[in-house]
C-alpha cells in the first residue's frame, strides 16, 4: 500500500531524529482547526470500521511507540473515541512479568495480534523488548540484530496473514517532555502517572534516540511501515495519525458481506414473528 504522508519512513532510509521537526503542522494553523478534521476523521473512520468489521477480510494493528509522555494514551482516546469497541482491542506492554520473562521475546505480543476483523493497539509494543534491554546494555549487538530480523520475519507473516500493520513513532522533543513531566508535578491529579522510572530513563534520552533511529531504519518496510508524527502539539499529532489511519482503511476496498439469505418483502408489521421466522428459515435453506 502506498501513502501520500509526509511522515512516511520510506526503507532503508537513514534517520536522524534530530533532523525530523516535532513542531511541523503541515498547513494546519491551531488547535480549533485541528480539532475540526479529526472530528471528520473519526466519523470516516467509524464508517470504514463496520465495513472492516463485518468483512472479516483483514486485521489491523496499530503500533504506537515513543518516549514516555509522547502521547500513546492521548492519541487512543482523541482519534479513536467513535469506533465500535467490540471491533477495537488496546493492549499495553510494560516492564515483562515472570511468565513473560520465560518466554521468547515476541511471544507476549502474538498472543495479542488482532483477529480479522479487529482493530488492534499496541501501546508499547513487541519493540519495548529490543529498545530498553538494548539502551540498558542488557542485550548485546548480535542479539539486537537478530532481534531487528526476527521483528522484520514476524511482521511479514503477520502481513502474510492479513494483517495490515501501521507504526507511529510520536516524536517530541526533549524539551517538550520536560514541560510534559513537569506539568505532571505540579498538578496534584496528574501525579498518579508519574513514576521513578519516568526521571530515571530521562537520562538515556540520547541512546533512546539513537535506538529508535536504527529500528526505524531497518523495520520500516511497505509492509510494515514506520511514521514519524511530529507530536509536540497534541492536535497536530491527532490530525496526521487519523488521516493515514482513514487513508488505509479505504485503500483496503472492503465491501459488507453478502447476507446468508434475502430477507427482501417479510414486513414485520403484517407478519406475526412466527410467520416472519419461518420465511426467513425457508428462504436461508434455499
Amino acid at each position: 500500500m502506498k501513502f501520500k504522508s509526509p511522515h512516511l519512513i520510506p526503507p532503508h532510509t537513514k534517520v536522524r531524529l534530530s533532523h525530523i521537526s516535532t513542531t511541523n503542522h503541515d498547513g494546519i494553523v491551531d488547535k480549533d482547526a485541528a480539532d475540526a478534521v479529526v472530528a471528520k476523521h473519526r466519523e470516516q473512520l467509524e464508517a470504514l470500521q463496520e465495513v472492516f468489521y463485518a468483512s472479516q477480510k483483514k486485521a489491523l494493528l496499530i503500533v504506537l511507540q515513543g518516549m514516555d509522555t509522547a502521547g500513546k494514551d492521548g492519541t487512543i482516546r482523541h482519534i479513536f473515541s467513535g469506533i465500535n469497541p467490540q471491533g477495537c482491542d488496546v493492549s499495553s506492554f510494560k516492564v515483562p512479568t515472570p511468565l513473560e520473562a520465560q518466554h521468547e521475546f515476541l511471544w507476549r505480543c502474538q498472543k495479542r495480534v488482532p483477529a480479522r476483523g479487529m482493530i488492534g493497539i499496541f501501546n508499547r509494543s513487541h519493540y519495548e523488548d529490543l529498545l530498553s534491554p538494548w539502551v540498558h546494555g542488557k542485550i548485546d549487538d548480535k542479539t539486537v540484530r537478530r532481534r531487528l530480523k526476527d521483528i522484520n520475519a514476524w511482521e511479514q507473516t503477520l502481513t502474510d496473514e492479513n494483517v495490515l500493520i501501521l507504526k507511529f513513532y510520536l516524536h517530541i522533543s526533549r524539551a517538550e517532555q520536560t514541560d510534559r513531566l513537569q506539568a505532571r508535578i505540579d498538578t496534584p491529579d496528574k501525579r498518579w502517572k508519574l513514576s521513578p522510572a519516568d526521571f530515571a530513563e530521562r537520562q538515556f534520552w540520547p541512546k533512546y534516540m539513537e535506538a529508535y533511529e536504527d529500528i526505524l531504519r531497518h523495520t520500516s518496510h511497505k509492509h510494515a511501515p514506520w511514521f514519524v508524527i511530529p507530536s509536540d502539539a497534541k492536535w497536530y499529532r491527532n490530525v496526521a495519525i487519523s488521516a493515514i489511519l482513514v487513508e488505509a482503511m479505504r485503500g483496503l476496498n472492503l465491501k459488507y458481506p453478502p447476507a446468508s439469505f434475502n430477507p427482501s418483502g417479510i414486513d414485520l408489521k403484517e407478519e406475526s414473528p412466527s410467520q416472519a421466522a419461518k420465511q426467513a428459515a425457508k428462504r436461508a435453506a434455499k
